[in-house]
């Protein structure tokens, strides 16, 4: 079953190609939707998902720390 995540707090020169390559490293991305620095990931599975939200907990991207939680 699949699983939505959110990650905030995004550059505004952020891309869905890359939110999608970035949560990639840690599983299989079903589908991301981008909106004004904060992304809704659809993740393959519950397990994909936690994976991201711990992997990603404290990375910055553009010079920003992305706030990434389960939805």
């Amino acid at each position: 079953m699949s699983k939505r995540i959110y990650v905030g707090n995004l550059p505004f020169s952020a891309t869905s190609s890359a939110v999608r390559d970035l949560c990639a490293r840690y599983g299989k991305v079903r589908s991301v939707q981008l909106d004004r620095g904060r992304a809704a990931v659809e993740m393959e599975s519950e397990t994909d998902a936690l994976k991201v939200v711990k992997a990603l907990a404290r990375t910055r991207m553009g010079g920003k720390s992305l706030e990434v939680k389960s939805g």
